[in-house]
């Protein structure tokens, strides 16, 4: 069974608890400590897009710096995503209409209002994938693949990108399902998810998964956005490589090839940064400097009146 993770305290009083799983192997890949069900299966969602963009590299797409973290991304839609976008695009001699990643708002609230407020609407170019997916028709085009079905479970871009999984996570994929923006989606479980954090943190220099992982931790911003945890953990643990994913998701590896792995059992996203920053203190990581990551406040009347925790599992050796 999934385990008390985290607890919403409302005042003195405890309003909710989360359930969850988590994770932390050492450099080797081996589990350090594990809560709940860390071996069972889990769909990594957005948190898979590291060994997407791994694929992608792999099979020659010629990216690196901002453009290869945002075809790792997660975005908010700020103008300098959406401007990266259709670099990418341009690069590979394509625009946005040839993405076809769900259309969408903007992620980030700001981004969501200025869009709104130009009169313009939902789009495929604002949806928080449309890095990857622009990187996965780059890809298509550099190999000579089709792009009008890179969506397709069997096209070799998708092929690719279930081995690279597989290869990071040191395991097969035990179920296949479609994510939110349409790619294929490979369960592998969270101890999995965990060691492909590790090994991609650790790569030596001059791999394809030391570029992925060098693009990440030097430009965080275009992982996630301003204001973001996933930018904000990445900026504070120099070389980390984290990623957030949907359905309570979360996975981070850092420079030494150690990494943890979170899964919230329902779902929600406001726990996992609580307890992520939690498994890394017990892991021993130093995490001074990312402690606002972990400050999620409960308000009232817009107000602090309490705070999300840790479970006692979480800070207990």
């Amino acid at each position: 069974m999934h385990e008390l993770v985290a607890e919403v305290w409302r005042g003195d009083f405890l309003e909710s608890v989360h359930h969850g799983s988590v994770v932390a192997v050492n450099s080797d890949g081996k589990q350090v400590f594990g809560v709940g069900q860390p071996d069972d299966l889990t769909f990594p969602r957005s948190s898979n897009k590291p060994f997407q963009a791994l694929a992608m590299v792999r099979a020659g797409l010629d990216l690196d710096g901002e453009l290869l973290a945002l075809a790792c991304a997660s975005h908010s839609g700020e103008p300098f995503h959406i401007d990266g976008v259709r670099r990418i695009l341009a690069g590979a001699g394509l625009t946005e209409h040839d993405l076809q990643c769900t259309a969408d708002l903007p992620l980030g609230e700001q981004a969501q209002h200025d869009v709104l407020a130009a009169g313009g609407g939902k789009a495929p170019i604002y949806m928080n994938c449309s890095g990857k997916h622009a990187a996965m028709l780059a890809t298509c085009v550099a190999n000579g693949w089709p792009t009008e079905n890179y969506l397709d479970a069997d096209h070799p871009l998708q092929l690719a990108a279930r081995a690279a999984l597989e290869d990071l996570a040191g395991e097969p994929v035990g179920a296949t399902g479609v994510d939110g923006c349409g790619a294929p989606l490979f369960a592998i479980s969270l101890s999995g998810l965990a060691r492909a954090f590790g090994r991609l943190a650790a790569a030596p220099a001059g791999t394809p998964e030391h570029r992925v992982a060098r693009a990440m931790s030097q430009h965080p911003e275009w992982v996630g956005g301003t204001g973001r945890d996933v930018t904000e953990l990445m900026r504070g643990l120099p070389g980390a490589v984290a990623k957030d994913g949907a359905e309570g998701v979360y996975g981070i590896g850092l420079p030494d090839g150690s990494a943890v792995a979170v899964k919230i059992a329902d779902g929600s996203s406001r726990a996992r940064p609580v307890v992520l920053v939690a498994a890394l203190r017990r892991l021993g990581v130093d995490v001074a400097a990312v402690a606002a990551v972990a400050d999620v406040p409960v308000l009232g009347h817009g107000v602090r009146v309490g705070e999300l925790r840790p479970a006692f599992v979480m800070v207990s050796a």
